[in-house]
């Protein structure tokens, strides 16, 4: 099948330029001047992209579809599966997520790597692949790394200084964990906080009767996020110069430390989520009568107002808006490399309201992976970001992170046709409450219920195949296709 997309404007992290694109099979063909491919209308199917931008599809670096979260005994599972997932991933302009098998303690790393084989394998709409995590640093687990990079296309691994007793790796682990991974030219994602510090303050506010969802935040002050980055900085550093990159980092201080080891020369890089950069803690989790345990996700949503601990390093006229404006700032100035989701749903009827009465037993996690596109695109509308810079962290840079660029990440002859266009001249409504408007994922709620975005996915199009078009969606189960992926780009 040929596809021949039109009049549009492609922009790359370059710049941006008129071009027509022809699609032959999964994979561009060749890119030229408008009216180059004129000749072959009638053997191609057209889509029309005037007044539209031409952009790679979204690549998603961090997800957890079907991820089991509590006890043994009361263990719940995120609500949306690899199928209904991928699906609403589609449908926000998303052609391939990285989601993470899990590895407990005294779990086994293949086992748990051939567990999320079988739930992706034959269900996902959209192209996939795996970070692993690694939740018990042995002999065997450090072997089944090196065993993951060269044979499984599995070249990074997440581990944490959160969750005592479940993921939870101390300094020691974590260091021996960073020297395989720089030996083996692997990236190590971290999940960056201090977690028995953030233990013992969940069991003093609960001691104190301090249990609605606002305290998940206060229980988990970002200086602790913080501490946590410097000390896995230290230690990577240490290793010599192991690849880090700290997943979700949600506060200014832990920026700060992200920043300073690059200057460094380090090989830290970081990312963020649209939640951290839109939305506070006053108008989500301090809601009443339970309602903010819709946004209890870890690391927390940050105050606005009133954080005891940060002011902002935006400078005065931007405090009011403390930890946001750092990590907008961090984006444009490449201390920040990457957006991504943490995808995590769990339904407010029957998951979420588990933890009325002991906000410690609500389950972490948000649904994001249908409006990361958007959302980022809103910084575009705002002046936060280039159109440049939107591509280039939501697409571009976790390809080239990830080991997957050109093949991802990139709209240029050779590389997958995953393609997205992109309408600026109309709106999107993020939410459920209503019919007109957007959601798709599987879950009862919108974390970003109301907010309009200026602009909307218009057409989406994975290795060559049209997954959504005029308000439609086309894609299939199995169409996704597991990527083995080779090193970072960024590693010399």
């Amino acid at each position: 099948m040929r596809l021949l997309i039109r009049n549009g404007t492609v922009v790359s992290p370059t710049g941006r330029v008129a071009n027509d694109v022809l699609i032959d099979g999964e994979v561009v063909a060749a890119m030229g001047v408008p009216g180059q491919f004129d000749a072959l209308i009638g053997e191609v199917e057209v889509i029309d992209a005037a007044g539209k931008y031409v952009i790679p599809g979204g690549v998603d670096a961090h997800v957890h579809m079907e991820l089991p979260f509590g006890p043994a005994d009361d263990v719940m599972v995120s609500s949306d599966t690899f199928e209904t997932g991928t699906r609403a991933a589609a449908w926000g302009g998303v052609t391939t997520i990285i989601d993470m098998p899990v590895q407990k303690k005294g779990e086994h790393v293949m086992e748990s790597l051939a567990e999320w084989h079988r739930k992706a394998e034959g269900n996902c709409a959209i192209d996939y692949a795996f970070h692993q995590i690694i939740g018990d640093v042995t002999p065997e687990s450090l072997a089944a790394m090196r065993h993951l990079v060269d044979h499984e296309g599995i070249t990074s691994f997440k581990l944490f200084t959160a969750y005592p007793g479940v993921y939870y790796v101390n300094d020691g682990e974590l260091l021996q964990a960073m020297q395989t991974t720089g030996e083996l030219g692997a990236i190590m994602l971290l999940h960056a906080e201090n977690g028995p510090a953030i233990d013992l303050l969940v069991q003093q506010a609960l001691e104190r009767g301090a249990t609605d969802p606002v305290h998940h935040s206060f229980t988990r002050p970002s200086p602790l996020e913080a501490e946590a980055v410097h000390r896995a900085v230290v230690l990577s550093q240490i290793a010599g110069n192991a690849p880090l990159y700290v997943v979700h980092m949600s506060s200014g201080e832990a920026l700060e430390e992200i920043a300073a080891a690059r200057h460094h020369g380090r090989n830290v890089f970081a990312e963020t989520c649209p939640q951290y950069l839109w939305l506070t803690l006053e108008e989500t989790l301090a809601r009443p009568d339970f309602e903010g345990a819709k946004w209890v996700c870890t690391p927390p949503i940050r105050s606005r107002d009133n954080d005891p601990y940060w002011s902002g390093l935006a400078g005065a006229a931007h405090r009011s808006h403390g930890h946001q404006a750092d990590l907008w700032r961090g984006l444009r100035m490449n201390e920040i490399a990457v957006v991504a989701t943490d995808h995590c749903p769990f339904c407010f009827a029957d998951q979420k309201t588990r933890g009325i009465g002991n906000f410690s037993k609500i389950p972490n996690g948000l649904g994001g992976v249908e409006h990361r596109m958007e959302l980022i695109y809103q910084g575009v509308v705002t002046g936060e970001i280039t159109l440049e810079r939107w591509v280039e962290t939501c697409s571009t840079t976790p390809a080239r992170m990830f080991g997957m660029y050109p093949q991802k990440g990139i709209v240029a002859p050779g590389s997958d046709a995953d393609i997205v266009v992109w309408d600026p001249s109309t709106t999107t409504t993020i939410g459920v409450e209503a019919p007109d408007r957007k959601h798709h994922m599987a879950i009862d709620h919108s974390a970003f219920e109301g907010f309009v975005v200026d602009g909307r996915v218009d057409t989406v199009i994975s290795r060559g195949t049209v997954l959504v078009r005029e308000n439609q969606y086309l894609g299939r189960p199995g169409h996704g296709r597991y990527v083995r992926r080779g090193l970072s780009s960024y590693l010399v």
